[in-house]
């Protein structure tokens, strides 16, 4: 994923670090305030971790249960076992419908598979309606954000970039820019074929799917054109109407920092007789891509997930770098699990590093997963693996040996504290030091007081 060779750049980029700074005050700040408004915030969380660890537990029977009664309403269910069998099943969907245009609401799962280069490479037509997305689509550049995907962005860069893509003046306000990208993406949604969606959950109990938004676009891509296909994680499903409910308590207050959302968009079949709108025809692909190989393991607990995004808001590394620094569609805490385990570890062997274990994504996710456990049983596999550098792994070995031998230890505490200590500088702050300029580069580190903390601890002894 090159995520240490992207992070000096995005460090460096001062228009990032500009727009990186609404995550405090839009989000962070956002699920503080809503939360208060829950009298019993701790005894809901507890309820929406079991829910989701009980659709775990039960998978095959819950998927079983939703395919069954989504079939029962007209729904045609797909399973997809990776991501190009999702791209394969799309296009023969578009194919059998003479299907020419596709517009979409926001979906991670399709970033996941690489659906539009996939459509467009087969001759259809995919716009993006998600605001967000319609901008990155635009300046042809994948989501840093699971819920504010140009969050990245500045307004200044979103104003030159609709001037350029739309060849029209210059605006700059808001209100004026989201009424120039809904004026253009309005004849998109009165003439497409297809609209394709995510699902935030799907409901067994009814085989319905469910997306959640804060724009009209999800409502027109669902309900407009005559062919609707929604594409889902299999984790996704949950076991009924009633738990859902619980689960919406908390995705707003901590995806977006409102009490609620704008739009439940639910959706159960196709059009049938006497609806005013909806679909002809309405297909959901089930999508593994390597979750099944979570049931069951060390990072079950992550498919608990109900893609909030409040793990990346409070972490001070997304904070920091943004999600394109992270090389994949997940960014932030959630994505240094998923990442390594959707695609394997030895192919992103530095996410699991990329965290402080500060433990504030733990705090702060709705389901209680335990993030910091989990990256740290992805760095013990990376050890015992042999997947860390051959200098990290041979001073991990050397520091091991070495705090098995007490004297030895004590020793080279002591040694090691002086000598930090001799390269302060007259603020007693160390500005560089060989072997660590990862550190100290953009850094300056306190030095020690020049004794360990035993030798301090036997002198406070020795008066009492």
């Amino acid at each position: 994923m090159h995520f240490k060779a992207r992070v000096g750049a995005k460090l460096a980029d001062v228009k990032l670090q500009t727009a990186l700074k609404k995550l405090q005050g839009n989000f962070v700040k956002g699920r503080a305030d809503r939360i208060t408004e829950l009298d019993n915030f701790p005894e809901i969380r507890d309820a929406a971790a079991a829910i989701r660890d009980r659709a775990l537990a039960n998978l095959d029977v819950y998927l079983d249960t939703f395919e069954r009664n989504a079939k029962a309403r007209g729904t045609v269910v797909h399973w997809a076992e990776t991501h190009d069998d999702v791209n394969r099943i799309v296009r023969e969907i578009a194919a059998q419908h003479g299907v020419r245009k596709i517009i979409k609401s926001k979906s991670m799962v399709t970033e996941e598979c690489g659906l539009n280069d996939a459509l467009i490479g087969a001759g259809l037509e995919v716009v993006e309606t998600d605001l967000g997305e319609y901008i990155l689509q635009l300046a042809q550049e994948p989501p840093s954000h699971i819920v504010a995907p140009v969050v990245h962005k500045t307004r200044d860069e979103v104003s030159d970039l609709f001037a350029e893509k739309h060849n029209a003046p210059r605006l700059t306000e808001i209100a004026a820019l989201c009424r120039e990208a809904r004026e253009k993406l309005r004849p998109h949604f009165l003439s497409a074929h297809m609209g394709v969606s995510g699902a935030n959950f799907i409901i067994a109990e009814t085989g319905s799917s469910l997306i959640v938004t804060n724009e009209g676009n999800g409502r027109l891509v669902t309900t407009l054109p005559r062919v609707h296909v929604a594409i889902t994680g299999i984790e996704k499903v949950v076991p009924t109407l009633e738990d859902v409910t619980t689960l919406l308590r908390l995705l707003p207050r901590h995806g977006t920092g409102q009490s609620i959302t704008n739009y439940i968009s639910v959706t159960t079949g196709p059009r049938r007789d006497g609806d005013s709108d909806g679909p002809e025809h309405f297909h959901v692909i089930l999508v593994d891509a390597g979750r099944t190989k979570l049931i069951g393991g060390d990072m079950q607990e992550m498919l608990r997930c109900i893609r909030c995004g409040a793990c990346m808001n409070h972490c001070p590394v997304y904070q920091s770098v943004g999600g394109h620094a992270y090389g994949w569609v997940y960014p932030g805490p959630m994505g240094s699990v998923l990442t390594p385990t959707y695609v394997g570890l030895q192919n992103a062997v530095d996410l699991p590093n990329a965290a402080t274990l500060c433990g504030q994504c733990h705090v702060a996710c709705p389901v209680k997963i335990p993030l910091p456990e989990l990256l740290r049983k992805l760095r013990e596999q990376q050890f015992e693996r042999k997947l860390k550098p051959w200098h990290e792994m041979f001073a991990l070995r050397a520091w091991g040996w070495l705090a098995q031998q007490p004297r030895l230890y004590a020793m080279a505490m002591r040694v090691q504290a002086r000598v930090l200590k001799s390269a302060a500088d007259e603020r007693g702050m160390i500005r560089s030091l060989p072997f660590a300029s990862g550190w100290t580069d953009r850094r300056d580190l306190p030095a020690p007081e020049g004794r360990t903390f035993r030798e301090m601890y036997a002198e406070e002894r020795s008066k009492a």
